[in-house]
């Protein structure tokens, strides 16, 4: 199995880094630089203006966010919002919010969590018929942009089985409460009080949960692919430091604790790089992706944090100073595995994949 990115790949991930170099730490200008250089649309149909590429192209430009930490809402529009609806919009539905989120860059997003149960399989969140329309009443915390956003991709358990609706965050009966983040990125709590959803804005079948599950798929490949990115680019930030910051004379790169505790964390970020790939790959492949989407959200969750860890250790003081940007890695990772419910939730996860629950 060759893994390898193929020249689309290594070109779209060439032209993001580009981009985002161009903008520096301006996230308005690297947004718009990504929409104007058409790597929003890479998902989207030839018919609505998009390359009609799949999830491993989309994880490249998510790849190198990761990288610089571009504080931009790609996870939440493209994993979240865009390859979803993709998949699973009416052609009213994708015509409608998946050009505007590719052109002018729209952000799209999802809620994912619950109080209590990140990445809930079971809403406690409702939707109930009434009169050509559904009322959903439920709380979902931890949603990303929610403020900003077009639309809100919403879980919610139906009479027979579990749907996702496409619900306005600023509509009736919907409040949203501003909640912080590790890295400063908008989040919300958003409450649903009998919000009024349009029959249309039900976004693919109830019943088996199908569009339920396929919103994990895509949330957890694209947390996977940006956590990838990050741990590489604080690796390369902190390889970096060693070989030009000298102590007694010498670099510290040639100290052996040193260069033991720097190799632990290449270790690191190339288990979460082998384990994304390859779950990415299979979800792209249309093969059966869980077993390998819940073995790379437990190596982030588990590994990142730690390796983040060290990065600061070896900076020395440096790694303290908020003017130098080793913090946006570790805040971002921190965000990241909060976002996947916690290295015990994800263990839980595996377990049950292990033990065939």
């Amino acid at each position: 199995m060759d893994f390898t990115p193929d020249e689309t790949q290594r070109e779209i991930a060439e032209l993001t880094a580009g981009v985002l170099d161009k903008a520096g730490d301006d996230g308005d200008r690297a947004w718009r630089g990504l929409a104007e250089a058409g790597l929003l649309a890479l998902s989207l149909p030839a018919e609505l203006g998009g390359d009609g590429l799949g999830v491993a192209e989309v994880a490249a430009v998510l790849t190198e966010t990761g990288r610089v930490a571009a504080p931009v809402p790609a996870l939440a529009t493209l994993a979240l919002g865009v390859l979803p609806l993709g998949a699973l919009g009416t052609p009213g539905q994708r015509a409608e919010l998946l050009p505007e989120a590719a052109e002018s860059g729209a952000v799209l997003t999802a809620a994912l969590h619950e109080p209590s149960d990140p990445l809930t399989i079971r809403p406690a969140t409702t939707a109930v018929a009434d009169d050509g329309a559904w009322r959903l009443t439920g709380t979902k915390i931890g949603v990303p942009y929610a403020g900003a956003a077009r639309r809100v991709l919403v879980p919610a358990t139906l009479p027979g089985g579990t749907g996702v609706f496409l619900v306005d965050p600023h509509g009736d009966g919907v409040t949203l409460t501003a909640t912080p983040t590790s890295s400063g990125s908008p989040e919300h709590t958003l409450r649903l009080d009998g919000a009024v959803v349009a029959d249309t804005d039900l976004l693919g079948s109830a019943g088996a949960g199908r569009a339920l599950r396929t919103l994990h798929r895509f949330a957890l490949a694209g947390t996977a692919a940006i956590g990838d990115g990050a741990l590489a680019g604080a690796l390369a930030l902190t390889t970096g430091h060693l070989g030009t910051r000298e102590q007694f004379g010498r670099p510290l790169a040639t100290f052996q604790a040193v260069a033991q505790e720097i190799a632990d964390v290449y270790v690191a970020s190339r288990t979460v790089h082998l384990a994304a790939t390859s779950a990415v790959w299979r979800l792209g492949a249309g093969l059966d992706p869980d077993g390998e989407l819940d073995i790379a959200a437990y190596w982030l969750a588990e590994q990142a944090p730690r390796a983040l860890a060290a990065c600061h250790h070896l900076h020395g003081g440096v790694g303290l100073d908020v003017t130098y940007p080793l913090h946006r890695y570790s805040s971002l990772v921190k965000d990241l595995v909060r976002g996947l419910g916690g290295v015990e939730s994800r263990l839980e996860r595996v377990g049950a994949l292990v033990g065939g629950a």
